[in-house]
Parts: C-alpha cells; structure tokens; sequence
C-alpha cells in the first residue's frame, strides 16, 4: 500500500502529517511505501534529506495524490478553506483521506468525500476512551496551544509573573485566570504557575476541580447547578443563555481582580460561549490581557476578533489562530505520532488496508466510506436517514 503526505497549503500551516521518525516506523511494516512531498517537513525542521534517510520517496504533489492510496493531511480540504478545492479535485475514488476536517461545523464536506467515494477518516472524532488517546490530536494539539498562550499573554502583559523581592521592594505575583480546564486549559494552568504566578481556574465541568488542583492551581467556584454540563467524551455540553447569563455576573468579579485572562472553552460543533462580555473588559485593570484561545469558533470574549490582537478599555485582546502550527516542530512530532498510532490500527501486518467498522474508534472517525456517510452523527446533520433504513435505492445518502 503506498500512503501519501503531501505539503500543507492552508495559509500559516506550518505543521506536516508525517515526520521521519514516524516514517521509520510505518515502513518496519512489510508491503508500505510512503510518499511525500518535496519540502513537506521544512516548515516543521524536517529537511527532504531526513525523510529520503528515513526511506521515504521524494517526489511531486500531483504524485503524492495520484499514487497515493491513503492520504494523510493535518488540513484536509474540509478545515483549508484556501486551495482546498484543488486537493478536493485529486482526489479520486477508492483513496482514504485521513485529516482533520473539523466535521461537527462542516459536514457538508462528508457528503462531498462520499459522492467522489473518497473514504475520509476525521481525526477530531478520535473517541475520548484509554485505547484511543495515543491517537488524540485534538489532546495533543490542545496541550501545545495552552503552553504557547500563557507565553503570548506574558509578552504582552505590563508586569512580570512571579513574585520578586527586591532592593527596590516586592514585585507581587501576577494573577492569572484560565476559564475552561480542558487539556488547553490544564497546561495553561502549569505553565503560568511554572513562571511563577498566582493561577487560579473555572470549568463548568464539576469533575474538573480535581485537575485544576493537580496542576497548582486554584479552583474558583460559583454558585450554580452544574449537574449536567459534561458531555460526551468529557467535553462541556453547551449551556442555555440563563446559565451563561448568571455565570458572567458571577464571574465579573473574579475577572476584575486578574492580570491575566485566559479562555478556553470550546463546545465541538457549536460557536464557542461569551464568558467575558464587554462589561467584564471594561471592569479590569488597565494594562491587562485576554488571549482567547477559542478565537477561532468565534471567541470566548465578546470584543475578540480572530487573528487579531486589539485594545479595547485599555486591556489587550489576542485572538490567535492555528496556534499549534507556531510550534511546528512539537506539533508535527505529536501529530505525526498520533497518526501513526491510528495507521496501525488501519493497517494490517502485510501492509494492507483492514478496516473492522466495528471497533469503536473506526466506527467514530469513518465519516465516508464505499460512497456512504456510515457516521450516525454525520447523517443526522446532513438530514440523511439512518442507514437501516435507507429512503431507497442510490438515494439512502441524499438529504431527507
């Protein structure tokens, strides 16, 4: 079987599928070869030199999707909004596409893979279970965009993070409030309070003040009914506006005291929820700053604007996009492994495609396969019926 890695094209992608250390491994396996593109791993510290070392063939884009059978992307056309018509376009029947393909908000992209009978594997929809969380991107891009926030705010931020004592008096300790304590959120949490600041942590997610205590930091709770805000997987469920609404009064004042606001919660599918409205902003000190790691689902802050850094009541708003890709190196190394983890699941021991649709983590990530949406969720947001019960014929993948 001959995998396929092709350069990333989405403006400001850094990352790469595959590095060479995850090319040495895969081709231990009798009957692969891979392909990859020339320059692929540059932007990532991996030179063609490295991959060729590994036993990898160089070769062109149009090489890498012609020949390949299984394509492996950190963008795939369903996330890279620019170019991605064009890879969408060599793509041919029978191929796999593995990638991200941000499926919950763009499903229409599903149906595309299935009407071309491009068989697509979603990596966000890696199942949140023990046996899948060597192949979690979405956990291991998440732990990158955490550490790389603290760094952006502490950049921006009119004070140092640990407390000094001086010849010229005390410096006190920055404070430093992260607002969702996922994995984003928990290594935010480590890194600032690894600089030295006073770091304390909200998530709806009652199970959540356990981790927050694990990492030094200190759990703020208000007084809500959070009985019901854990979702599948672990993720939060997303919350009706009374509950918003009484939650960022509570925490106007907890966010008045912070040098440092950092947010990070994210609902899969939907747009993120406002935590900080334009009053909280107006209530902080002057000189202090927000990084909104939720930018790009349209922001946890309401004065966020994604891809941007403003100033708005004199606090300092950073709404960055594709913060993994900053850290390409690290990114690439966790990707790349993760993938490779998820390709030994696919694959068999004489280098072949096997897909056993059920075991769960197939079962969760196939979002097209042999012309079809086998996804149940998919199906359900493209308004298909269940496949069990097809509407009939060749029509059973067309909307309802």
């Amino acid at each position: 079987m001959i995998i396929g890695v092709p350069r990333e094209i989405a403006p400001g992608e850094k990352r790469v599928a595959l590095t060479p250390a995850n090319v040495t491994a895969l081709l231990k396996t009798e009957g692969l070869e891979i392909l990859v593109e020339k320059q692929a791993g540059l932007q990532a510290g991996f030179r063609d030199s490295a991959y060729e070392e590994a036993g990898a063939t160089l070769t062109d884009r149009d090489t890498v999707f012609t020949k390949g059978e299984v394509i492996l992307q950190v963008q795939t056309p369903g996330v890279n909004t620019t170019g991605g018509d064009e890879d969408m376009a060599r793509l041919k029947k029978g191929q796999m596409l593995i990638g991200m393909m941000d499926p919950l908000a763009n499903p229409s992209f599903t149906s595309k893979l299935a009407e071309a009978g491009v068989n697509g594997v979603a990596l966000e929809l890696v199942p949140r279970i023990t046996r899948a969380q060597a192949m979690d991107v979405l956990s291991s891009m998440g732990m990158l965009a955490g550490y790389k926030s603290v760094l952006l705010a502490a950049v921006d931020a009119n004070r140092m993070f640990p407390m000094n004592m001086t010849a010229a008096g005390t410096l006190n300790a920055a404070r430093v409030l992260v607002m969702g304590a996922g994995v984003a959120g928990l290594q935010a949490c480590a890194t600032a309070k690894r600089l030295g600041a006073r770091v304390e942590a909200y998530d709806v997610r009652p199970a959540a003040r356990e981790q927050i205590l694990s990492v030094g930091a200190k759990p703020v709770e208000l007084d809500l009914d959070t009985g019901e805000a854990e979702g599948a997987g672990g993720y939060a469920k997303a919350q009706g506006e009374d509950f918003l609404k009484r939650q960022r009064e509570l925490m106007t004042e907890v966010v008045a005291e912070m040098d440092v606001v950092i947010t990070t919660a994210a609902v899969p599918g939907a747009k993120s929820p406002i935590l900080v409205t334009a009053d909280m902003v107006k209530a902080m000190k002057p000189g202090s700053v927000i990084v909104d790691l939720a930018a790009e689902r349209g922001g946890n802050c309401e004065l966020t604007r994604s891809g941007e850094t403003v100033s708005e009541h004199d606090v300092t708003i950073i709404g960055p996009e594709n913060v993994p890709s900053s850290l390409s190196h690290h990114a690439s190394q966790m990707f790349g492994k993760n993938m490779e983890n998820l390709l030994g699941l696919l694959i068999d021991e004489q280098g072949a495609l096997k897909l056993d649709l059920e075991d769960q983590i197939i079962e969760d990530t196939l979002v097209a396969h042999e012309g079809k949406v086998p996804h149940t969720k998919m199906r359900e947001l493209l308004n298909l019926p269940p496949l069990d019960k097809p509407a009939g014929g060749d029509d059973s993948d067309k909307p309802a």
